[in-house]
Parts: C-alpha cells; sequence; structure tokens
C-alpha cells in the first residue's frame, strides 16, 4: 500500500493490517518497529485479531545494531531499489506508485525462479562433503 507523504506510518498501518487479515488469514503474528507499539497493538489484537510484535532497539546498545525481523523488511526494500524507477518519485497518482512496485516484486521473483541452478539436488553439499561431476 503506498501513501501520501503527510501520513504518518501508525494511521496508514490500520488499513495494511486490514488489507492483511482479508489477504491471508492464516497470518496471526506481525513483526513491527517500536513507533507501531501502543494504541495499535490493542486495535490490531481487538478489531483484526492480529498479535503485533514490536522489534525495539537494545537500551544498552550503541552505534549499528542488526535488530532481528526487521532486517528482512531493509533488505527487501533494498531489493526493490534495484529497479531504477523507484529510485526517485516520479508518479503523479499513488495507483501509479504502487503498480510499478508490484512489478518490481514479480521482476525479482521471476528472476529468481528462472535462474539457472548451482547444485543438482534440493539443497547444496554440507561442509567437507564431495561433490561429483556429472
Amino acid at each position: 500500500m503506498v501513501t501520501p507523504a503527510d501520513l504518518h506510518d501508525s494511521a496508514a498501518a490500520k488499513e495494511v493490517l486490514f488489507r492483511l487479515r482479508l489477504m491471508h488469514p492464516e497470518i496471526t503474528i506481525v513483526w513491527a518497529d517500536s513507533a507501531y507499539a501502543g494504541k495499535l497493538v490493542t486495535w490490531a489484537k481487538r478489531h483484526v485479531n492480529l498479535t503485533i510484535k514490536t522489534v525495539s532497539r537494545p537500551r544498552d546498545a550503541s552505534g549499528f545494531v542488526i535488530l532481528p525481523r526487521r532486517w528482512i523488511v531493509e533488505r527487501s526494500l533494498a531489493w526493490m531499489m534495484y529497479a531504477r524507477r523507484h529510485a526517485r518519485d516520479y508518479e503523479r497518482l499513488v495507483q501509479h506508485s504502487e503498480t510499478l512496485i508490484t512489478w518490481a516484486a514479480i521482476t525479482l521473483m521471476t528472476r529468481r525462479l528462472t535462474r539457472p541452478r548451482r547444485y543438482p539436488s534440493a539443497a547444496p553439499p554440507r561442509p567437507g562433503e564431495l561433490v561429483q561431476a556429472a
């Protein structure tokens, strides 16, 4: 979901969680940044029956710290930036931007699904295991 820049993320989160529940009722836990803690957690539990677990920075940490689960989102957004169109926001309509993000995700996934496999078996060889040439 793409929103205008003046809409705070926590306000848009209710719509995102509602859509998530409609499209994927099997999902029951959502990880979120500590900015989403508070009223949104109780709203999600009460109205859409989702558990929000917030990921916050350790109190004693200084400098860069990898936060659990959060790196998955950051990594996914970085992969989307491979589509040069997303480097700047050129779209006038939110629907165009949303469509281009979907297109970038489809392109990324189809490239991954169609690339040649490096190993003939389903899993790569374990350390110390010999690989025989075919």
